[in-house]
């Protein structure tokens, strides 16, 4: 069935100079613009903006009982989240209670298996040595050293009060190591 001649009729009034497409692609020639690293600037922005005008956060105030190392392939940025616990924590371990070389042998099984697992941070408790006597904290003291050794620890810090203090510290790990 056709339609009737005044619908055609109309239809040429309304669509007189209309053509008929030869394709239906469009052709856009506008070039992409440029990626931008906007969270990168922000951040940058912010570190600046606290630097200048920010208080001291807690955490990174310096008491001398904090642990912390940085390889100098880690930036800046990403320490200072380490630091302020911003890193989510994958797994932990637990050293209370034990002799330093149970402990050292317990924290080389903890790395590989978190290095197996791929984990990229992970928190490792080795209390404050409140009960070690007059020669003060035994695994403390000791477990800075054993984990600078280790090519696959890129970082590591005291934790956050809440997440143990100086009793603990939370380990940044070489991804794919």
């Amino acid at each position: 069935m056709h339609p009737p001649d005044d619908d055609k009729n109309l239809f040429r009034r309304m669509f007189g100079d209309v053509k008929r497409l030869r394709h239906d692609k469009v052709q856009h020639t506008a070039e992409k613009p440029t990626p931008a690293a906007r969270f990168q600037r922000l951040d940058e922005s912010q570190v600046l903006h606290e630097s200048i005008n920010g208080a001291l956060d807690p955490s990174e105030l310096d008491t001398g009982d904090e642990l912390s190392f940085r390889r100098p392939q880690v930036r800046m940025t990403d320490f200072r989240r380490l630091r302020r616990g911003q890193f989510s924590v994958a797994d932990e371990i637990d050293l209370h209670g034990l002799s330093a070389e149970q402990a050292r042998e317990a924290l080389v099984d903890f790395l590989a298996e978190a290095l197996s697992r791929r984990l990229r941070c992970v928190r490792v408790i080795h209390g404050k040595g409140l009960r070690s006597g007059p020669s003060g904290p035994v695994i403390k003291r000791r477990i800075g050293r054993w984990l600078q050794r280790r090519d696959e620890v890129l970082a590591y810090c005291s934790a956050r009060p809440v997440d143990g203090g100086t009793g603990a510290i939370y380990l940044l790990l070489k991804p794919g190591a």
